[in-house]
């Protein structure tokens, strides 16, 4: 077999590979991440209306400060996550394009609806 060969063989493909990877491509931090909060409190949402940067990720940190469980839904950028009193949860949302994107709290369809903006 060929140690050396076989060794410079790989380098060059990792160069390669690494080189034709553009920057923009790489996944951001979770503490390069933008975070915005939204409190769930039987039946509001405080506040109704997020707005977020576009073609950007971002952080919702999502906290039930009800006494019966919240349930966050997003038919639009299909997130659910339902919260028992008193917790708080973060969803990772990847970049949405301009726009407006529907939210509610599936426990309370009649009171609690809000929207995420994204500019």
């Amino acid at each position: 077999m060929c140690p050396f060969a076989c060794t410079s063989v790989r380098i060059l493909a990792a160069a390669v590979l690494l080189g034709a990877l553009p920057l923009g491509s790489l996944p951001a931090r979770a503490d390069d991440m933008p975070t915005f909060k939204l409190v769930m409190k039987s039946g509001q949402l405080i506040p109704q209306t997020l707005e977020v940067p576009a073609k950007t990720r971002f952080r919702l940190e999502i906290t039930n400060a009800g006494t019966d469980a919240a349930e966050f839904e997003s038919l639009e950028l299909r997130k659910e996550s339902v919260l028992a009193p008193g917790v708080t949860r973060k969803l990772v949302f990847a970049p949405l394009r301009p726009g407006r994107y529907a939210f509610f709290d599936d426990f309370h369809l009649d009171t609690a609806k809000g929207v995420i903006v994204a500019k």
